[in-house]
């Protein structure tokens, strides 16, 4: 792999701290010192102002744009597409000293620190701003989303005169004038504002959606209050303060975000909502809404943390990772997804792929059950959008989106968003994991099922026999891979669309055993026949997987073996990212690899696939991966340490916990890499950990780095905590509530119990 860390940022095992300031890095630092709680976002632009390079981005899950395209003559492609949509900045500030506005694109200043606290959630700030006459006034910064109530989130600014005393006016309030950077305009009508002694507040409408943000905030400190403005699109109110000499002034701000996503109906709880700003000054001061989201972080950490001995810079690349998933998702808001790049960035338009249950989900279902439930249960309230959407591509069932906000088909290459199965087997794949390990058999029977049915009418609409009908298939698809472009056979949808069917068919008859009757009326109710289900019984006894019994490869797909081979060691670094430096038909005419396909199909059902046929398939397809997706490398790695290729598995987790630290694909400042970020977690507890989830019995064949002296993490199953902790010969396992829970350990049965299981560690797993 040719990528190369940028190390910008101080190592510390429980913050992301930045020494002084970098203009060229303003916009990487941005996405890196993001803060979100799932319900909204902001990245960590400068609540001062700044005039130099910047994306003031505030973000609210859900709360989405739409913008036309060009409208194609050809059934089944997009005329429009949507994007998650900058919104209120609730944290605007302007600092002012005798006319004189601090701004550190042209102000003069000194002792610049800015530090994210993994351990509390706290965002701090500081410098000392030299006016042009040589005064000087510390400012220091700090800010916060509630983990506890995710309307909530605060603000403090504290200003001190190091060598003078005088006035100091500060501007502060709520501002909607932004513009969305992708598309360069507003896109926010403001209907209503308000503005009162300590408070102010303004009601906003998306111009084409019609989804509505209340915002309000209130403000504490000694102030005087000059004036109040209000325009177009912002509410502001302008404080003096008296700053003594070398004593320091304090303004703080309380503000609640209210959304409305949905229809008129929810308009009178809205309404009530926004009118209740006394929650603000009487229910949530500052100081109370921050200790108590640091005590939620506080249990977040007792239940996830995953510590590292003998490897500060992964330490704290992993925590930031376990940081910002919880940030991202954690079950606050029910019917919202995660976004390719969380709430940090306008890139992938905030859009939800396929990924997000294939990477994310295990993430959650071991460590916030709840929260993963809540994300396939986006899928059960798009269910609509999906069936519409195999109509436009003359199928029958549910098509679930390639990418989407709200259910509907965002992605506007129709080569991914017609051929690409692999977000509707996903969701198939997703729901099976979850039962699998939470036994949530009354979740899947009520809402896991509907959806189930569905997808397996459109993958039996989609898929076909060949010419003497020996064989069922899929034909003219796309691949996890992604450089293989209309292809027939891919052995990852096959496989996949296999499974969905033997998956629904298998749920269908525990539903049939546990209650006749009503299994009877739900076939009614879903127009299920005996002639469909036999059918999808064939289709899957007929499946076609491309396999070679004597080389144990699994075929890519129809004629892959046969592609011209493309040495990717030649490929220049200055040609990365490809899709920027070559033309589309070029990528697609060798045998290089996006990012794995076939090994993906022979991670998520580990246990299928013998060792020897994963070292084949490794072996062959490993060195025809350009990784030109930042999921690749976790997947590799963790199937390495299988393998037992410690080094080479330890080199391809060399960025996986840092990638967006360390800048590693130089677009960090487009916004974090979610799902990525996820796969780290992967990396380490199903890679060095060697974790499989998809087997009836859990199973752990850990490992450890030469690098590190040990390592410990926690998962959450059969309501209890299995901690694991792994030293450089020897591996510890307890269950922290005391339950008793059968596992698998290096493929021996062990049942795991509040008191520690000591398993030596064979020498072949020792990196």
């Amino acid at each position: 792999m040719s990528k190369i860390a940028d190390v910008y940022y101080s190592t510390n095992p429980w913050s992301v701290i930045e020494e002084g300031f970098n203009p060229s890095y303003s916009l990487v630092s941005e996405s890196i010192f993001s803060l979100g709680n799932e319900y909204m976002g902001v990245r960590g632009y400068f609540d001062e102002g700044y005039s130099g390079k910047r994306l003031i981005g505030s973000y609210f899950n859900g709360i989405y744009e739409t913008q036309k395209i060009e409208a194609s003559a050809y059934k089944g492609m997009i005329d429009k597409i949507e994007f998650i949509v900058n919104a209120v900045d609730w944290l605007y500030l302007r600092i002012e000293i005798d006319g004189e506005v601090v701004d550190l694109n042209r102000s003069g200043f000194k002792d610049f620190r800015r530090e994210l606290n993994l351990r509390t959630g706290i965002l701090t700030r500081s410098y000392t701003w030299i006016l042009e006459d040589k005064r000087e006034v510390k400012l220091e910064f700090e800010r916060f989303l509630s983990m506890e109530d995710a309307h909530f989130g605060g603000q403090r600014l504290r200003m001190t005169a190091l060598n003078f005393s005088g006035n100091v006016l500060v501007t502060a309030g709520l501002d909607f004038s932004n513009n969305h950077q992708m598309v360069g305009k507003n896109l926010w009508n403001c209907r209503e504002k308000n503005i009162d002694d300590k408070w102010c507040s303004i009601l906003a409408d998306t111009i084409n959606t019609k989804q509505s943000i209340y915002s309000c905030c209130y403000f504490e400190g000694n102030i005087k209050n000059e004036r109040d403005i209000i325009e177009e699109k912002r509410v502001l109110k302008q404080f003096t303060f008296t700053l003594q000499h070398q004593k320091p002034e304090v303004l703080t701000r309380v503000v609640k975000n209210i959304t409305k996503k949905g229809t008129l109906s929810e308009d009178d709880l809205f309404v009530s909502q926004c009118r209740n700003r006394e929650e603000l000054s009487e229910k949530t001061g500052y100081d109370f809404l921050k200790a108590e989201s640091a005590k939620w972080w506080e249990k977040m950490w007792e239940d996830s943390d995953i510590v590292i001995d003998g490897d500060e810079l992964n330490q704290q690349g992993i925590r930031f990772c376990i940081f910002q998933m919880h940030q991202t998702y954690h079950g606050a808001d029910k019917g919202t997804i995660i976004g390719a790049k969380g709430l940090t960035g306008e890139a992938y338009s905030g859009n939800t792929f396929w990924d997000t249950e294939t990477y994310c989900l295990p993430f959650y279902i071991f460590n916030n059950a709840d929260a993963a439930k809540n994300l396939l249960n986006f899928r059960s309230l798009t269910l609509p959008q999906a069936k519409e959407r195999a109509k436009a591509l003359d199928c029958e069932g549910a098509f679930y989106p390639v990418a989407t906000i709200s259910g509907r088909e965002c992605c506007s290459l129709w080569q991914h968003a017609s051929l690409q199965l692999q977000a509707s087997t996903a969701v198939a794949y997703g729901i099976r994991h979850y039962e699998n390990i939470t036994k949530d058999e009354e979740f899947v029977l009520d809402t896991g099922l509907p959806i189930l049915i569905e997808i397996s009418r459109m993958l039996a609409s989609r898929g076909d026999w060949n010419a003497d009908r020996t064989k069922y298939g899929f034909y003219g698809v796309m691949g996890p891979d992604e450089f293989q472009m209309m292809v027939n056979n891919n052995c990852y949808t096959n496989f996949m669309g296999k499974f969905t069917y033997d998956y629904t068919l298998d749920t269908l008859e525990r539903y049939k055993k546990k209650d006749r009757r009503a299994y009877d009326t739900f076939l009614n109710e879903k127009g299920l026949t005996k002639k469909e289900l036999d059918s999808w019984s064939d289709f899957a006894k007929h499946m076609y997987i491309p396999y070679e019994e004597d080389t144990m490869l699994f075929e890519q797909n129809d004629g892959y073996f046969d592609l011209p081979h493309m040495d990717i060691a030649r490929i220049s670094t200055k040609d990365f990212p490809l899709y920027h430096h070559w033309s589309y038909d070029r990528i697609y005419r060798n045998d290089m690899i996006k990012q794995p396909d076939v090994l993906m199909m022979m991670l998520l059902f580990n246990g299928k696939f013998t060792k020897e046929q994963l070292l084949k398939n490794y072996e062959y397809y490993e060195p025809r991966c350009i990784h030109e997706s930042s999921l690749s490398p976790s997947v590799h790695s963790i199937l390495a340490v299988q393998l037992q290729k410690h080094e080479e598995a330890y080199k391809f987790f060399g960025f996986a916990t840092r990638m967006d630290l360390d800048n590693y694909n130089r677009n960090t400042s487009e916004g974090l890499h979610t799902t990525s970020i996820a796969a780290a977690w992967m990396n380490i507890v199903y890679g060095f950990g060697g974790m499989r989830s998809d087997g009836d019995v859990l199973s752990f064949s850990p490992s450890i780095p030469k690098a590190w002296k040990g390592y410990s993490f926690r998962i959450h199953y059969q309501e209890d905590v299995i901690e694991i902790e792994i030293k450089k010969d020897k591996a510890y396992f307890h269950t922290v509530k005391g339950s008793e829970i059968n596992v698998m350990i290096y493929e021996q049965p062990v049942i795991l119990r509040g008191e520690r299981t000591m398993i030596t560690i064979p020498n072949e797993w020792r990196g």
